[in-house]
């Protein structure tokens, strides 16, 4: 372990396990978890790190043949992904996973997730690192993030044009890095929980991908499935066809990190 390192997610764990469940919100469940799983195209056998693993939701979602290691700097998350897990052979831990991982060296997993994660890190370079160091060659990493261009928290918002009746997606900043505190259950006068949030424009995230001798091997962007009624419905629905949620980035070793 790495000693007491503070993190804004301990102090909102409880709320969130309550709040979450075993499948998680909405959204992840019928579109992140699902899309990921694809992306991850796994395989009886493989073995899988799931960095920042939160209360386990992927490990319920996967085969009990499967190798697992989970991975959070919460540990009362970890504390309820330990006691829902889906199977006695998978394995959580707290960790830092900015730093050097309380793992083996060169253990290597055949699959990486880094699922809602990245948003809440402080710099990129450590988990880069770690991906580089504990994915074996022919490997592929799977990263999730709340859309770098169009989900930027406090920073963009929906409008409607009257004039030409359409919704569209307001940014007003992008390229700047940018700190912001979330409030995770807004309308409670009290024992209001923040956690920090994190953004990086899509250039900076690339940078680092290749600086640890990443490759992208595939981006998707994921839109949302709901449907609306009532006369606003034609232009809510077209502007969620047209303003994804969350973007994946699935990276794997270049040759030259794979032959070092």
């Amino acid at each position: 372990m790495h000693g007491k390192i503070a993190t804004s997610w301990q102090p909102a764990s409880r709320w969130y396990n309550q709040s979450q469940g075993l499948g998680g919100s909405y959204y992840y469940e019928k579109i992140v978890l699902p899309k990921t799983l694809e992306l991850l195209e796994l395989k009886p056998a493989v073995r899988i790190l799931d960095l920042g693993c939160g209360q386990g939701i992927l490990e319920r979602a996967i085969s009990k043949e499967n190798s697992y290691l989970g991975i959070d700097l919460a540990k009362d998350l970890v504390r309820y992904a330990i006691d829902h897990r889906l199977a006695p052979t998978h394995q959580f831990v707290v960790g830092d996973i900015t730093k050097p991982l309380p793992i083996a060296k060169g253990l290597l997993y055949d699959k990486i997730a880094v699922i809602l994660v990245m948003q809440n890190l402080a710099g990129l370079t450590g988990l880069f690192a770690n991906i580089r160091d504990h994915l074996a060659n022919r490997g592929s990493a799977v990263i999730v993030l709340n859309h770098p261009y169009f989900r930027l928290p406090r920073q963009s918002s929906w409008q409607i044009d009257e004039a030409n009746k359409i919704q569209y997606r307001r940014i007003n900043r992008y390229q700047t890095n940018m700190k912001v505190p979330i409030v995770m259950n807004p309308g409670q006068k009290e024992g209001k929980k923040i956690t920090w949030s994190f953004h990086y424009p899509l250039w900076q995230i690339s940078q680092a991908i290749f600086d640890h001798g990443l490759v992208i091997d595939k981006i998707e962007e994921w839109i949302s499935d709901k449907k609306s009624v009532g006369k606003a419905a034609k232009m809510e629905n077209l502007a969620r066809q047209e303003f994804p949620l969350f973007m994946a980035i699935r990276i794997t070793k270049s040759v030259a990190s794979s032959r070092s």
